[in-house]
C-alpha cells in the first residue's frame, strides 16, 4: 500500500511523527509512506489553495517533502507531481494537535487537507488528538491516537463507504485526551454545533502604538449535544464524522424552487 501523508501543523510537528507510525502499521513491510507537508505551520486555513501564487517545494529526505503551502497544496503537489505516475491509496491528515470537531471542522486545515484527496477520488482521513489542559494533560498526549489510530483506519478501509452521489466520502476521526486503556470506544457522529461563536478577537496595543487583533477560541463541547463528534469526543470516544464536500442544504431545495417561482 502506498500512503501520502500531510498535516497543518508542519513538517516538524510531533503528530506528523504519529501519522506517520500509523500509516507504517498499515501499509506493512512492502508498503511505502509518503510525506508532504506544510514547511511552516497552516493550522486555521481550511480548504485553502495557493491559486494566485506559486508554492516552493523542497526534497528533505527520500519520500519527505516540505511545500510553502497549505494541507490542500501538499496533497496536490503530492497527487500531481510527486506521486503523479503512482498515485497513493490513500491519504492521511494530521495527527493535528488538537480536535477539529464541530464548527472547527469548516477552519481545520486538517480537514481541508483530507477533503481535496477525497476529491480526487482518493480515499482519505483526517486525523486529531483532542489535548485535556492543563495538570489533566498526558505526558504522551498523542497517546490515543499513537495506539488506536492503525485500527480505526483499517475498520475504515474494511468497512467504510467511500463514494457518494456526486463528491466522494473522507472521515474526519478524533481521539479523546485520555490514556488509551480509557478510551471508551468508537462511535460513528455526526458534527457537532456549539451554542456559540467558534472564535472572537481579543485587541491588543503594541509598544509601537499599533493595533492588533487575536482570535479568541471558544469552548463547550461538554454542552453539545450527545452523538456528536464534539460531545463524545469529550466524552471519551473516539469519533468517527463521514465527510463530504457538498455544502448544499438539499431539504431546502425543493421549497426554495416553490417560493422562488
Amino acid at each position: 500500500m502506498r500512503i501520502l501523508i500531510t498535516n497543518d501543523d508542519g513538517i516538524t510537528a510531533p503528530g506528523l511523527e504519529v501519522a506517520e507510525a500509523i500509516a507504517a502499521e498499515i501499509a506493512g513491510a512492502d508498503g511505502e509512506i509518503w510525506v508532504v507537508a506544510p514547511a511552516f505551520e497552516q493550522s486555521g486555513v481550511s480548504h485553502c489553495v495557493s491559486y494566485i501564487r506559486p508554492m516552493r517545494i523542497e526534497h528533505l529526505d527520500e519520500r519527505r517533502y516540505a511545500v510553502e503551502g497549505s494541507p490542500a497544496d501538499c496533497v496536490l503537489a503530492g497527487l500531481n507531481e510527486i506521486l503523479a505516475k503512482s498515485p497513493p491509496d490513500l491519504v492521511l491528515s494530521g495527527v493535528n494537535r488538537g480536535h477539529n470537531v464541530a464548527e472547527d471542522t469548516l477552519y481545520s486545515g486538517t480537514v481541508g487537507g483530507a477533503m481535496e484527496g477525497a476529491l480526487h477520488g482518493i480515499p482519505s482521513v483526517a486525523l486529531s488528538q483532542y489535548h485535556a489542559p492543563g495538570a489533566a494533560a498526558s505526558a504522551d498526549s498523542f497517546a490515543p491516537a499513537r495506539a488506536h489510530g492503525a485500527g480505526v483506519i483499517r475498520r475504515l478501509l474494511a468497512h467504510g463507504v467511500w463514494t457518494g452521489e456526486r463528491y466522494d466520502v473522507f472521515y474526519n476521526v478524533n481521539f479523546p485526551a485520555l490514556d488509551p486503556g480509557a478510551v471508551r470506544g468508537l462511535r460513528a457522529t455526526v458534527q457537532g454545533h456549539r451554542d456559540a461563536p467558534t472564535f472572537g478577537v481579543a485587541p491588543q496595543t503594541a509598544p509601537n502604538g499599533r493595533s492588533f487583533l487575536w482570535l479568541t477560541h471558544g469552548r463547550g463541547n461538554a454542552h453539545t449535544a450527545p452523538g456528536t463528534d464534539s460531545r463524545d469526543c469529550h466524552d471519551g470516544y473516539i469519533t468517527v464524522t463521514p465527510l463530504t464536500a457538498d455544502l448544499t442544504a438539499h431539504g431546502l431545495v425543493a421549497p426554495l424552487a416553490g417560493a422562488l417561482a
